[in-house]
């Protein structure tokens, strides 16, 4: 049986050598494997006392139209009108429950795709503050050129620009390098958590930083309540820490990070990582993968990222990936849990997994769209 270093060594030329445009990292993949081989792949259940958030844990916005609220407010809008914050989207997964589509490219509303909603977005506020925050893309292999060639014109590679994310091989659970029918390696991107570093190799942090950019909002394509707004903006600027994750009340079927006090400190969890022991229902919200962020404090971040065993179907057979996870970041940088809605005009979770999913959301889609001035 040979190994997986030596099956990787028989992968045709013309394909390692896509790979290595997409920072594939040959090393990680083949130490991840061996442990697999072994039956010690690590899926990082948290030992130690965990407990549910305690009173004063999760924050919440003062009240719309109260002095405290307006103080955020204006907060928010005077760090927008002079460029203090950027928009990072993660566009890089395929929608493998949409039949692979390049989700950026669907039509969120009629005639308007989500790529189109997310550009009308930072059009919007430039209207208000005079000021248009940059939009940046983290994209992949499998949706960069399609989303670039969308863009056109409009990609000037600073203030609309995409960056792309690393790229990976699928393995068979028994740690050998799957191949399909034609003999090729499945190819995947390992998670959103490769966001603090694909974004460092682009340039794009670094230039930012250094003309005195601030803070990130972080968000899902897909989640069109995930958008600038200036009162969360303030809110994040306002308490000084590097993080705000933003939380919504959980619902029957919810699944996702959730904030828990591990020996004591507060940091966001996947379900997977949460032993038995513990009952994630008593936590109340979950994390929605929108983040503000400190943008000198991601640029110097420097953690060991966790990367986890993800089962997956390809071509009815089991195959494994590993990805890494962003809200892992919790864990590394302090940060403040914000309880927001998701419902109504402030909705801030709008999440669209499938086509039957935005066929429910399109009034809310169109309702919050409106409220923020994106149609």
């Amino acid at each position: 049986m040979s190994s997986l270093a030596e099956q990787i060594e028989r992968i045709p030329r013309d394909v390692m050598k896509r790979l290595e445009g997409y920072a594939f990292n040959r090393e990680r993949l083949i130490r991840l494997g061996d442990l697999l081989r072994r039956g010690e792949d690590d899926r990082g259940i948290v030992t130690g006392l965990l407990e549910a958030p305690r009173r004063g844990d999760v924050a919440e916005l003062p009240e719309q139209g109260s002095a405290e609220f307006s103080q955020l407010e204006a907060l928010g809008h005077a760090e927008l009108s002079k460029g203090g914050l950027a928009l990072v989207v993660l566009a890089g997964g395929m929608a493998t429950r949409m039949g692979g589509v390049v989700k950026a490219l669907v039509e969120a509303l009629p005639g308007k795709t989500f790529l189109d909603l997310r550009l009308a977005e930072v059009e919007a506020v430039e209207r208000r503050e005079g000021t248009r925050p940059p939009l940046w893309l983290m994209t992949s292999a499998a949706t960069d050129d399609k989303i670039r060639a969308a863009l056109g014109s409009r990609l000037d590679g600073e203030r609309v620009a995409t960056f792309t994310q690393e790229l990976s091989l699928r393995l068979r659970p028994n740690g050998d390098l799957y191949v399909d029918a034609a003999g090729l390696p499945s190819e995947h991107a390992p998670g959103h958590g490769d966001l603090p570093d694909a974004l460092r190799k682009s340039g794009l942090l670094e230039r930012f930083v250094a003309r005195g950019g601030h803070t990130l909002l972080v968000t899902n394509l897909d989640n069109l309540g995930g958008t600038v707004d200036a009162a969360v903006l303030g809110f994040h600027l306002q308490h000084g820490k590097p993080v705000t994750s933003e939380v919504v009340d959980k619902l029957a079927g919810d699944r996702g990070g959730i904030p828990v006090r591990v020996d004591g400190k507060l940091r966001a969890l996947e379900e997977l990582r949460i032993p038995k022991t513990f009952d994630p229902a008593s936590v109340r919200v979950f994390n929605t993968n929108v983040f503000h962020i400190d943008a000198r404090a991601l640029f110097e971040l420097d953690m060991a990222w966790r990367f986890y065993t993800v089962k997956k179907q390809v071509d009815d057979a089991e195959v494994v990936q590993f990805e890494r996870i962003l809200n892992e970041v919790t864990g590394e940088l302090d940060t403040v849990y914000l309880r927001l809605p998701r419902t109504g005009d402030r909705a801030r979770f709008l999440p669209v997994k499938d086509f039957d999913e935005l066929e429910r959301r399109r009034s809310e889609i169109e309702q919050v769209a409106r409220a923020r001035g994106f149609l």
